[in-house]
C-alpha cells in the first residue's frame, strides 16, 4: 500500500515516540505530546460535530499559542483547511480574505471579540465563531469531540490542507494553498536545518499566521522537538524564554534581530543554550549576522522563501570550503540567500527566460521548482497561471548567483529603481545603510523626478537615544555603492516603519508618502 503524504503522521510519530515529553509550552501551560496528540484529535471530531464539513475553511485569528499549533493539526485532520489569519489586519481587509476564502468558522482570541462582532455582520458564509480564552468555547468544542485516532491512510495527499493569504506588502493579498503532501516534504527539509534533532527546543518567534510558520510546526512535531509559544515578540520576553527553557533554535525577520541586539539589558539573561538562529523575510547583511553570532555565541544564518514555495527556499550555510574561509568571507556567505534546501531546484533567469552567467553581477528573476511549491491561488486561476509556468513557480524576486550555485537577492521585480535608464536595487542600499551602527531601520523606495524619472529615498530610524545626519550617511555610503544609487533625499523618523504581521517592512505604504 502507497501510503499518502500528510503531516498527521509527523504528530501520530512523536505521540509514540516522545509520549511523555513537552510538545508545547505556551505560557503557563505545557502539554505533552500524547496530550496535544489527542487535544488535536478532539478538535478535529469537535469541528465536525460543529458542522465543519471536509474542504472547508476554518480561519483562525490569535497571535501565537498553543490553539493555533493545535489547529495545525486538528482542522486537516477533520479534513479541512486552516486558514490562519494576520492580527495585525483591518476589520475591512479581515473580512475580504474570510470572504474571498469563504471560511465558515472562526477561533479567535477574546481580546479580538469587537472585530469579529464586525466580521460576523459582514461575513454571510461565516457561520460561527469560537473563542480560544480558557475556559472558553474552544475548551467546549474538545470536550464535545473524542480522542480517537483518525485513519489517515484515506487522505488525498494533494488535497488543500492550509491557505495562507500573503501579506500584502507588494500589493492584493492572494491566497496560497498548501498540500499534505507538500507540507509533508517541506517539514521534512526544514528538520534538517535543525541541528539538535529530538533535543531541539524551538522559540515559535515568527508569527504562525505568516507562511506556514516557516514550516517549523510540522518539522519539530517530526523531531519530537519542543515548541515554545512566543506570543508577542518582545525582546525581554524572548531572552526570558531561552533562558526559562534553554531554547536552542529561533526564527527572525531582521528588524527582530535588531530589536534583540539593541535590548538594554539583555547581558542579564543567560542564552548559551542556543545553537542556531535563523534570518529570513528581507535582505541580512554581513554586519547583522556577525553581531548576532557574537552576541548569541552560536551559528546565524540569512534564508529565503516565500509563501508560495512553502515557504523556505534556500539557506546561507556554508560548505565545508567556505567554512574554512576568513571570517569576513563566511559572513558573507551566510548573510546570502544562499543554496537550496533539499528537494528545491533554482534557476535565475532574465526576460526572455535564459539563465544569467554565474558571475554575481548579472541579475535575473528566480524561478523555484520544488517538492513544496503551492497548488496554486485559492480562486485565482488567471493568478495561479501567471505565477506557476512550465513547472516553475516564477518568484518576482531579482537575484545574482555565483557558480557554486548560492544566490543573493538583489530586490523585487517591482521595487527595482530605475534612475536615468540604470537599475537600483533599494536592497542594497539598505544594506549599506544598515551597516552603520546607529541605524535600526531603513527602507529605501522611489520618488519621481523630472530629470532622473526616478530616484531613490532613503527613510531611516536611528537608535533609541542615537543622532545620526544625513552627512553621516552619504559618508558611510560613499566608496561602498555607486554614485547614481546615492539617494538624493534621505529622511529620519523616531517612530518603527510600518510593517506587516511578520515583520516585514510595507513599503507600498512608505512609497505612497513619499510620492505623494
Amino acid at each position: 500500500m502507497v501510503l499518502p503524504l500528510t503531516p498527521i503522521r509527523f504528530l501520530y510519530r512523536a505521540a509514540e515516540l516522545y509520549e511523555s515529553k513537552a510538545a508545547v509550552i505556551s505560557g503557563s501551560r505545557t502539554f505533552t505530546y500524547a496530550e496535544f496528540a489527542e487535544r488535536c484529535e478532539r478538535l478535529a471530531s469537535g469541528l465536525g460535530a460543529a458542522g465543519v464539513k471536509p474542504g472547508d475553511r476554518v480561519a483562525c485569528l490569535c497571535f501565537n499559542s498553543h490553539q493555533l499549533l493545535e489547529a495545525y493539526f486538528g482542522v486537516p485532520m477533520a479534513g479541512a483547511i486552516l486558514l490562519p489569519l494576520n492580527v495585525r489586519l483591518a476589520a475591512l481587509e479581515l473580512a475580504q480574505v474570510l470572504e474571498h476564502s469563504g471560511a465558515s468558522l472562526l477561533l479567535y482570541d477574546g481580546e479580538f471579540a469587537p472585530v469579529v462582532e464586525q466580521l460576523l455582520a459582514a461575513c454571510p458564509s461565516l457561520k460561527c465563531a469560537v473563542p480560544l480564552d480558557e475556559d472558553s468555547g474552544y475548551e467546549a468544542l474538545l470536550a464535545a469531540g473524542t480522542a480517537r485516532q483518525i485513519d489517515w491512510t484515506g487522505i488525498d495527499e494533494n488535497s488543500p490542507a492550509e491557505l495562507f493569504y500573503t501579506s500584502g506588502s507588494t500589493g492584493t493579498p492572494k491566497g496560497v494553498l498548501l498540500t499534505h503532501r507538500a507540507l509533508y516534504l517541506h517539514g521534512i527539509s526544514v528538520a534538517l536545518l535543525m541541528p539538535e534533532g529530538d533535543r531541539t527546543v524551538v522559540l515559535q518567534t515568527i508569527p504562525l499566521f505568516h507562511a506556514n510558520g516557516w514550516g517549523y510546526p510540522q518539522a519539530a512535531a517530526l523531531l519530537g522537538a519542543t515548541q515554545v509559544m512566543v506570543r508577542r515578540f518582545d525582546a525581554e520576553t524572548v531572552f526570558g524564554l531561552i533562558e526559562q527553557h534553554r531554547g536552542t533554535y529561533m526564527c527572525l525577520v531582521p528588524t527582530m534581530a535588531g530589536t534583540l541586539l539593541a535590548a538594554q539589558g539583555r547581558e542579564r539573561f543567560d542564552v548559551s543554550s542556543m545553537r542556531r538562529v535563523l534570518i529570513g523575510g528581507a535582505a541580512s547583511s554581513p554586519e547583522l549576522i556577525e553581531r548576532m553570532e557574537k552576541a548569541f555565541q552560536c551559528e546565524c544564518l540569512a534564508s529565503y522563501g516565500l509563501t508560495e514555495a512553502g515557504p523556505v527556499v534556500t539557506v546561507g550555510r556554508p560548505n565545508s570550503m567556505a567554512a574554512a574561509a576568513s571570517q569576513a568571507e563566511r559572513y558573507r556567505i551566510q548573510s546570502m540567500a544562499g543554496t537550496p534546501i533539499a528537494g528545491v531546484e533554482l534557476r535565475v533567469v532574465n526576460a526572455r527566460g535564459c539563465d544569467v552567467p554565474r558571475d554575481m553581477t548579472t541579475a535575473g528573476e528566480v524561478l523555484v521548482r520544488s517538492d513544496h511549491v503551492m497548488a496554486g491561488y485559492y480562486n485565482d486561476p488567471a493568478g495561479t497561471e501567471a505565477a506557476l509556468r512550465e513547472g516553475w513557480l516564477h518568484t518576482g524576486d531579482m537575484a545574482v548567483w555565483d557558480d557554486e550555485g548560492r544566490i543573493h537577492i538583489v530586490d523585487r521585480k517591482k521595487d527595482i529603481i530605475v534612475s536615468g535608464g540604470e537599475n537600483i536595487a533599494p536592497i542594497e542600499i539598505e544594506r549599506a545603510i544598515a551597516a552603520h551602527p546607529d541605524v535600526a531601520e531603513c527602507a529605501v523606495v522611489a520618488a519621481p523626478d523630472e530629470k532622473w524619472g526616478e530616484v531613490p529615498v532613503a527613510v531611516i530610524v536611528p537608535r533609541p537615544g542615537r543622532t545620526i545626519t544625513a552627512e553621516d550617511i552619504l559618508k558611510l555610503l560613499k566608496g561602498r555603492i555607486a554614485k547614481f544609487k546615492m539617494p538624493r533625499r534621505i529622511e529620519f523618523r523616531d517612530t518603527p516603519l510600518p510593517k506587516t504581521g511578520s515583520g516585514k517592512i510595507r513599503k507600498t505604504e512608505i512609497r505612497a508618502r513619499i510620492q505623494g
